[in-house]
């Protein structure tokens, strides 16, 4: 790659990040410690920083130096059905990862349920709560005791760090969206 190819690469990326902060051009040099003309210059593509002006532009955007003059990654992806991580748990109960990508600190997944399909929830850390929303058909929720019967739509939230289950006692598939917020450790 020619010395203008890198430049190039660098001020696209210097834009990217900036832009996806919301930030202008001004507030991003100062944040950097560098002249506005500066900033403008690396954007541009035309500018030939030192290693210092690099690590401070780095630490301004809080990423690695290398990721200043790296490829660009794409801005979308898609996923094709049946791509995603899939596992059959207890009785009659398939359940996917609804994201390609954790979110730390979460946990979120689709759970499409046979009829008279059973599946037992393993209790969380302490402090962890749970949302359980019914997509279609009808999920049984027992969490501590408490009983709850999900139509297409409701929601309900419990503490995950309880014995907890879910089933289908309809005739019809029943699908959910668990979601999982971890209690901080």
């Amino acid at each position: 790659m020619t010395d203008d190819g890198l430049a190039a690469r660098l001020g696209g990326n210097l834009k990217q990040l900036r832009e996806a902060r919301g930030l202008t051009q001004e507030r991003m040099a100062k944040l950097a410690g560098v002249p506005r003309a500066t900033w403008s210059h690396l954007e541009s593509g035309v500018g030939n920083p030192t290693l210092a002006v690099l690590y401070r532009v780095a630490q301004a955007l809080s990423v690695p130096l290398e990721e200043l003059v790296a490829v660009p990654r794409a801005d979308s992806r898609r996923f094709p059905a049946g791509s995603l991580p899939t596992k059959a748990r207890g009785s009659g109960v398939v359940v996917r990862k609804l994201l390609p990508d954790p979110i730390p600190g979460m946990e979120i997944d689709r759970m499409e349920l046979a009829p008279g399909g059973r599946m037992t929830g393993i209790p969380h850390t302490t402090g962890t709560h749970e949302y359980l929303m019914c997509e279609a058909g009808t999920i049984l929720l027992v969490a501590a005791g408490d009983r709850w019967t999900l139509e297409p739509g409701d929601v309900v939230t419990f503490r995950g760090d309880q014995k907890h289950s879910y089933t289908n006692a309809g005739k019809t598939t029943a699908v959910g969206y668990s979601v999982v917020v971890l209690a901080k450790v």
